[in-house]
């Protein structure tokens, strides 16, 4: 049906997808089970939207479903193995800058990732520089220099 013929104050806008990273969606069990968490809240704010006949909460319920959906469906359990020896995926690890200062950064999938809490995605520069490594290696973190001190 055209525009023409409709109410203006009832016509909402569809909302644009959020955007989906095109890097592998490895996840850690934590992480999956907050795109669980995040996936059955999209639903509910769904049906409530729908009960509601909220056009506009409806949009915005629609495109949270459509993206926690699209990750849970795409998403790659990793575990790292027992060996803590060499940074992989899901390690904990501790870096000395510097200055002095230590941080521990956990290494985690994109939707998990919250720096602010100690954990950093898998696809950031940092955990890039810190892949692979092993104690006593120095890495690029940020614009100076780190060695890691410890892998958990």
């Amino acid at each position: 049906m055209s525009r023409a013929f409709t109410n203006e104050d009832d016509y909402v806008e569809a909302l644009p997808d959020r955007p989906v990273s095109e890097h592998a969606n490895l996840v850690t069990e934590r992480g999956l089970a907050m795109i669980d968490e995040a996936l059955a809240a999209a639903r509910q704010a769904y049906g409530e939207a729908q009960a509601a006949s909220d056009r506009e909460a409806l949009a915005a319920a629609r495109r949270d479903l459509h993206y926690w959906n699209a990750r849970r469906a795409t998403a790659q359990l990793r575990a790292p193995a027992p060996d803590a020896t060499v940074v992989q995926f899901g390690h904990a690890v501790t870096i000395v800058r510097e200055d002095g200062r230590q941080q521990t950064f956990r290494i985690v999938g994109e939707d998990e990732a919250d720096p602010a809490k100690g954990s950093i995605s898998y696809v950031s520069p940092l955990a890039q520089s810190l892949l692979g490594k092993r104690i006593g290696d120095t890495v690029r973190a940020g614009k100076d220099d780190a060695e890691i001190t410890a892998i958990a």
